[in-house]
């Protein structure tokens, strides 16, 4: 088996997909999860104003609407989290994507001093961070601040990851990279377009470049310029088309380096990291 068959296998890529039925299928999945745990009110996600928190948003908040629906009562809720480092340079944005999702609650929580503390307080130490290096310190200060809040509100954390960014390992390990349940995990780039198009999401909120934007040095930095690899190529790979032989080594040379992000810690009985 080729390493391209091997990783859309792994990653459950269909070069073709049923919108609608996606919908369903991440909305009947979160709620069946929510359903199996009596002690579980609440979903919890950080909300950007990219295209993957809208949409998984966007979907948690129809599986909570129904489930509420089914019970007869307000039992459970969407909690929207905004995570500005100070001032967010695409704030509209992440307000768009609130008022399209219209969650059951929104929080705001400012990462900015916690993360200057923390930088501070290793730089003390004797580690000063890279601009990189911190970009990594406000994502996990992000998730952190999640499972706060759903350990208050007795709820489970939502990720983002997708195939086209679990490929390239294009996240921060135990940051944007931690979460509970990955409703949107399938999908590729373009299938999320389809899914968000067929929700009537606002056009500018899935057409937008896509951009971690953690580098204050490199403020709203494209994700493809990062990678060195488009978005329609990395989506190209996972439906089994062929590419050009350097975008195809580009593409997975990024998959072999960060293996170990898609697994959990390592044991004495894993032996796949020596293959």
């Amino acid at each position: 088996m080729s390493l391209q068959k091997r990783i859309i296998e792994e990653l459950k890529v269909q070069p073709s997909i049923n919108p609608q039925e996606e919908i369903r299928r991440s909305v009947d999945f979160l709620k069946s999860y929510m359903s199996k745990y009596s002690f579980l009110k609440s979903m919890v996600l950080g909300i950007s104003g990219g295209q993957d928190s809208t949409l998984t948003g966007k979907l948690a908040q129809i599986a909570i609407d129904e489930l509420n629906e089914e019970a007869g009562e307000e039992k459970y809720s969407f909690i929207a989290v905004r995570l500005p480092y100070g001032k967010q340079m695409d704030e509209q944005d992440a307000q768009d994507a609130i008022n399209f999702i219209k969650p059951t609650k929104l929080c705001t929580v400012n990462i900015k001093p916690a993360v200057e503390a923390s930088t501070a307080s290793l730089k003390e130490a004797g580690v000063e961070l890279t601009d990189f290096q911190k970009g990594n310190e406000k994502a996990r200060e992000r998730m952190k601040a999640q499972y706060s809040i759903a350990a208050a509100n007795s709820g489970v954390v939502l990720g983002t990851d997708h195939a086209a960014e679990a490929i390239t390992g294009f996240y921060t390990k135990y940051g944007d990279g931690a979460c509970d349940l990955l409703p949107i995990y399938r999908l590729n780039k373009r299938q999320g377009r389809q899914l968000l198009k067929e929700l009537n999401c606002p056009e500018h909120l899935y057409t937008k470049a896509p951009t971690a934007d953690l580098e204050e040095d490199k403020p709203q930095l494209p994700d493809e310029t990062a990678l060195g690899v488009t978005y329609e190529d990395i989506d190209d790979y996972l439906e089994g088309k062929e590419l050009s032989q350097e975008k195809t080594e580009k593409i997975e040379g990024h998959y072999l380096r960060s293996q170990h992000k898609r697994h959990e810690a390592i044991t004495v009985f894993d032996t796949w990291w020596k293959e």
